[in-house]
This record gives structure tokens, C-alpha cells and sequence, in this order.
């Protein structure tokens, strides 16, 4: 793997196909972990109905934890172990069972299976096209950036003037912009990207497997709004 300073000062990492492939190795396992965390926690709070009574009252103050959560990870990267961001990685997984088991118990077990089938396929082609694709995808991230913005601005709107036709542009929306924020992410994973921003690797695949573990749960969820049947 080779580090060359542009013009403007910042490393560029261009790893051999090993490395870059060690690079998503690290990423997955750390995703994956995280998402059978989240799904045990979600099921304990399906089968507890004081789990879901806890939940769903103090809903607003563990939302804003969690995002709390994904900003210090995110922002604090460079200046925490990476053993500690890490933790906090798993932390936030198992706060968003709680939500996740919340949002789940609304919808037939039929729903929850079709929509993480179709949340599956649509993530893994997402990422098998942003690991095999020649065209940099680098130059789309500001507007991702915007959309995500947009989609979370739409949301607020739909909370307060709710409105079954633009929910519904919503959900197709997020299912869209995540499903191209899989492939932005797997391509600078696996371009060293991120471990020239933090300058380790661990602390890269904790960085990608949040990243990735964000697009495949909102994935999940935004598809689980379009196709769920609610019990």
C-alpha cells in the first residue's frame, strides 16, 4: 500500500487488491457483529412489554443519544483508541435494538422478513457495484450529503403534516439514497479512504462498519415502510 501527498497536503492511499480487501474484511465482520447485536436486543424488546413501554416513553431522549452516539464516533475518531470507538460502535447498535424492536413490533412477521430480504439484496448489490465499478464515485459526496439533509428536512415536514403520499416519496427517496450511499461507502473503504483519515486501520473499519451499519439498517427501515403490513 502506497501513501502520496497531493497538492493540497492530504494522504491518498491506493492499497494492492489484498489489502483492499482486507480493508472490507475488517468493516463487514465489525458491521455484522453489530447488526446481530441490534437484532438480539430488538427481539428481547418484542417479547418484553416493559421494554417496549420503556422505549416508547423515553423515545425522543434515546434518539437523541444515539445520534449524540454517531457524532462522537464520528467526529472523535482521531482522538479516542480505538478500542473505545469501538465500544461506543457497539453501544449505539444495542440502543438501536430498542428503537428497531419498537418500530418492528408494528408490523407482521411476514413484513419484517420481506423487508430485511429486500433491505439484503438491494445492500449487497449496492456494495458488490461500489467494490467492482471503474468509475470513481468520490465526486458524489456532497450531494448525498445534501440529499441526506433533504430526506431528514422532508421527515420533520411529514412528522408535524403528515401526509400518506409524500411519506410514501419519502420512504422511495431513502431507500435511493442509501441504497447509492452503500456503494459511495464500500468504494472508499476499500480505496483507504478512510484509513488515510484516521491513520489507523482499526479505527478505519470501525468508521466503515458504522457507516455500512447505517446504510443497511435505514435501508431495512425505509423498505420496511414501503412494503410492511402492520399487524
Amino acid at each position: 500500500m502506497s501513501f502520496q501527498t497531493t497538492p493540497s497536503g492530504s494522504a491518498e492511499v491506493r492499497p494492492s487488491a489484498a489489502v483492499a480487501a482486507a480493508f472490507l474484511t475488517q468493516a463487514f465482520i465489525w458491521m455484522f457483529a453489530g447488526l446481530l447485536l441490534t437484532a438480539g436486543v430488538s427481539a428481547l424488546v418484542q417479547g418484553s412489554p416493559t421494554l417496549i413501554d420503556f422505549a416508547s416513553q423515553y423515545l425522543i431522549v434515546i434518539f437523541i443519544a444515539q445520534l449524540a452516539l454517531v457524532v462522537v464516533i464520528s467526529a472523535g475518531i482521531n482522538r479516542v483508541p480505538a478500542t473505545v470507538a469501538l465500544g461506543l460502535f457497539f453501544l449505539y447498535a444495542a440502543s438501536l435494538g430498542l428503537t428497531v424492536g419498537l418500530i418492528v413490533s408494528a408490523y407482521t412477521g411476514e413484513s419484517v422478513t420481506t423487508a430485511f430480504l429486500s433491505a439484503s439484496a438491494v445492500f449487497g448489490g449496492a456494495a458488490l457495484y461500489g467494490a467492482t465499478t471503474k468509475r470513481s464515485l468520490a465526486g458524489i459526496g456532497g450531494a448525498l450529503t445534501m440529499g441526506l439533509f433533504g430526506l431528514i428536512g422532508a421527515m420533520v415536514v411529514n412528522l408535524f403534516l403528515p401526509n400518506g403520499t409524500f411519506g410514501w416519496i419519502i420512504s422511495v427517496g431513502g431507500v435511493l439514497l442509501f441504497t447509492v450511499f452503500t456503494a459511495y461507502d464500500i468504494q472508499r473503504i476499500q480505496a483507504g479512504s478512510l484509513v488515510a483519515m484516521t491513520g489507523s486501520v482499526e479505527k478505519a473499519a470501525v468508521i466503515g462498519a458504522l457507516r455500512l451499519y447505517l446504510d443497511f439498517v435505514n435501508l431495512f427501515l425505509f423498505l420496511l415502510r414501503l412494503m410492511g403490513g402492520r399487524r
